[in-house]
This record gives C-alpha cells, structure tokens and sequence, in this order.
C-alpha cells in the first residue's frame, strides 16, 4: 500500500519536456525527469539529446545521464550510431520536419490512445497517461482521416503559403 499509482494531466506547456522519439512519436514527459529515466523506459540504444544544443557540422552530444530534462525544452532520442558524429544539413532538416510534424500532430488534437508509462525510480511510482499513435497493434494513428479525405485535406493546405 505504500506505492500509489496516479495519472496526471498537464496543464501547460511548460509543466513538460518533449522527446520526439527514433519512430517520430512526441512523448511529453513530466518534470523533474532524468535522462536514465527515460532511456530505461523507452529504447536503451539510443541517447538523448538536446535541440538547443545541436548545430550544423558539430558532433551530437549527448545529455548526460544523471542530467534532469529542462521543462518547455524539445529533445531527440536518436540512435547510438550518431554519437560525435557531425550533423548534416540533411539530416538536421529530416529532424526539423519530424519534429514539427509531431508538435503540429499534438497541436490539431490528434493524440491517438493512452498507454502508461512507468518511470523506475527508487521509492514512489508515477504512472502518467502519454500519447500512443497507432494502438491495436500500430495499425495508425487513430482520430486521423483515413484515405482521399486526408488528400483532399492535404492538397487544399498546400494551396496557399502563409508569408
């Protein structure tokens, strides 16, 4: 009786971190969180790191380990294979539109189911509600339209560009 387990809803922006993971999914994680937190709780082989830290032709840096995620701040979980290794224009790009995509996915409502996620730690649990798109077995994200709705949809966006 000890451990008490509990969702929690936030109320803004700033109450969380944002980790865009390897697949794409945004994950808003509560803070304070460390980084060996997170690694325990989603892929292991992979490092986090910070976008604010990360420019054109520099190595990729991870956060450390026993280093708290900042609240309103957006970081990547990106494979161990791009440790110190350069990031190029490209590849900064591929990050910027998974990023964005995710935020805008987020900002529209389309949040898809909720699964838990356990953080272990020494002493009391949280169990917190986050995001997961493609439940059933990652069949899609749900809420979204499906086939010529969501290309009607698209095409009539592209019809105009914002200045």
């Amino acid at each position: 009786m000890g451990i008490c387990l509990s969702s929690r809803t936030f109320a803004a922006d700033g109450d969380t971190a944002k980790l865009i993971l390897q697949d794409g999914r945004l994950e808003e994680l509560p803070c304070p969180v460390s980084v060996s937190q997170v690694l325990q709780s989603y892929d292991p082989t992979c490092f986090i790191c910070d976008s604010d830290e990360m420019e054109f032709d520099d190595a990729v840096c991870a956060v450390n380990a026993d280093e708290e995620l900042r609240p309103g701040c957006l970081y990547f979980a990106l494979p161990l294979s791009c440790l110190g290794r350069p990031m190029q224009a490209q590849d900064m790009a591929a990050l910027a539109v998974m990023a964005s995509t995710a935020l805008m996915r987020r900002a529209a409502g389309h949040r898809g189911c909720l699964r838990k996620v356990l953080f272990p730690v020494e002493g009391p649990r949280l169990e917190l509600q986050m995001p997961v798109y493609g439940c059933n077995g990652g069949s899609g994200d749900v809420g979204c339209p499906r086939g010529k709705d969501r290309r009607r949809k698209f095409m009539a966006e592209l019809s105009a560009i914002p200045e």
